[in-house]
């Protein structure tokens, strides 16, 4: 019988404390402890779910299989590193690191390791794209609208880096093609970094995705639309749902209740058909770090890797290096 995997995490923040807690529910591990460098953090963390803390890093580390981080973003590069090294598998935080050549030392030394690496973009376990994701062929026009209301935690990195990367990361997921060009604006309005940014990027196969992301706004947002031959298919990943319009050539004589388009004179009609595909309503974090287990387990390779998400960050600093920047 196989033991059970060893897991620590690394970070007791906000997003650290719900990682901790949906921990608590994948099968098939220990949940050994936790590090965060403030000692007032893991004294609440302690209290809030009786588990183990760790003064330091490397205790940890010699107790685990894996180890999950959630920390700042500063700070991925050199504790992956230190995991890796080590002999750990990874699951780490998006954005994966600061820059790219850090993705870039990350992928080294996780292929000389051997060992698991699992970014956190979470939205390709949204129940809502996993939905439409079957539905999407080529889409050849993408725009997204991904809009927060302020939260002071994420203005250590760009809005760019801390929102629309999750944009970047299911375009490049679903686009088979290289990018090629690369045009984007921002504006800082309350910090020292783009608050709200847009960036137009263009494929090699012709497809076009326009991008909106800002964390000023006053109502939270987080909608794609894809436009691909005969078929729009909108996925509102905040309500978990998701419509295909769907265009489909009348034969024979129109169903009379049914929404018709007339091409014109010898083109024929087209009928439009509305679906709503089943939605298995799922905790997409929870999902991700069960399919990081399974990975181990299995030996096979992560649903996003560091591969493609050193790919997305890389197109994130091309919008990033690409970007007129206004100061409000």
């Amino acid at each position: 019988m196989t033991p059970p995997l060893r897991i620590g995490v690394l970070g007791a923040g906000h997003l650290g404390r719900i990682h901790m807690q949906q921990w608590q529910e994948v099968p098939g591990i220990t949940f050994v402890g936790f590090h965060d460098p403030h000692p007032e953090k893991r004294e609440a963390i302690q209290k809030e779910f009786g588990l183990t803390p760790f003064d330091d890093l490397e205790p940890l580390l010699d107790q685990v299989d894996a180890i999950d981080i959630v920390t700042p973003t500063l700070s991925h590069h050199r504790l992956a590193k230190a995991a890796l090294e080590q002999g750990r598998h990874v699951f780490i935080e998006k954005p994966v690191t600061s820059t790219v050549a850090e993705a870039e030392d990350l992928l080294r030394i996780a292929r000389a390791a051997g060992k698991v690496v699992q970014v956190g973009h979470v939205e390709r376990f949204n129940p809502a794209f996993i939905a439409a994701r079957p539905q999407l062929r080529n889409p050849m026009f993408i725009e997204t609208h991904r809009l927060a209301q302020f939260n002071p935690r994420g203005t250590d990195v760009s809005v760019v880096l801390d929102l629309m990367i999750h944009d970047i990361d299911i375009v490049l997921s679903v686009v088979d093609s290289p990018v090629t060009t690369v045009s984007a604006s921002g504006v800082a309005v309350v910090s020292d970094t783009p608050d709200i940014a847009n960036a137009r990027i263009a494929f090699a196969n012709g497809c076009v995705a326009n991008l909106t992301s800002s964390r000023i706004s006053l109502k939270n947002m987080r909608k794609s639309r894809f436009f691909q031959r005969d078929a729009y298919i909108a996925v509102d990943m905040l309500t978990k749902e998701t419509e295909v319009v769907r265009m489909r050539t009348v034969v024979g004589e129109p169903d009379p209740f049914a929404v018709t388009i007339d091409l014109g004179e010898g083109k024929g009609a087209r009928e439009i058909a509305f679906e709503k595909p089943l939605i298995v309503k799922t905790n997409a974090i929870r999902e991700e770090l069960a399919a990081f287990t399974g990975s181990i387990a299995a030996g096979t390779p992560p649903v996003v890797t560091l591969e493609q998400a050193t790919e997305a960050l890389r197109v994130a600093h091309r919008v990033l290096d690409g970007m007129s920047l206004t100061n409000a």
